[in-house]
């Protein structure tokens, strides 16, 4: 599963030129996370030749020396930069836990395991050698069973059926099934 969702990322001009210029930023714990890859890996699964145009490209991060939102703006700027066209959005997960009422968060990985779905607790990024990396804190199984899975560690049902509601996932994406939340 791992080296497959490497592969359609490389296949995937937008995906690696995003790639790239993240890694030019030198961002500590840095990843392209939640649609940027679980959107590519349900078109896959869908048989679909283009891949889903992004609402944004989600740049998480972790630096609790810096946790200022008007870092988060300057990052965000010099990704305008340097790829105009793309729709990047940079959070620093350092101060996300304020957000949803956690105990601090001690890194990417861990404030991504807090996602509302199993499915988009994904990142990736380009290591400086330039070889693909996965985070996948809740595991990439469940990208792969044609499901929308609430994450139990959310456990905010009213979020989850919102997001469903508004997200148009059943609609690009037929095939998929939206597990009860347990």
């Amino acid at each position: 599963m791992e080296q497959r969702i490497i592969t359609w990322l490389t296949e995937e001009p937008l995906h690696l030129r995003a790639l790239t210029e993240v890694r030019k930023l030198g961002l500590n714990d840095a990843w392209l996370a939640a649609g940027f890859v679980r959107n590519l890996v349900w078109d896959r699964l869908h048989g679909y030749d283009q891949a889903t145009p992004l609402n944004d490209i989600d740049v998480v991060y972790f630096s609790p020396e810096n946790c200022s939102s008007l870092e988060d703006q300057r990052l965000e700027q010099r990704l305008l930069q340097s790829s105009p066209d793309l729709p990047w959005s940079v959070k620093n997960q350092a101060r996300m836990h304020e957000r949803h009422g956690h105990a601090p968060y001690t890194s990417s990985a861990q404030a991504i395991s807090y996602w509302v779905e199993v499915e988009t607790a994904i990142g990736a990024r380009m290591n400086p050698a330039g070889q693909i990396e996965l985070n996948a804190p809740l595991g990439l199984e469940a990208l792969f069973t044609f499901t929308i899975t609430p994450n139990p560690r959310h456990a905010i049902p009213a979020v989850f059926a919102e997001r469903i509601s508004s997200k148009g996932w059943l609609t690009r994406w037929p095939e998929l099934v939206v597990q009860a939340p347990r």
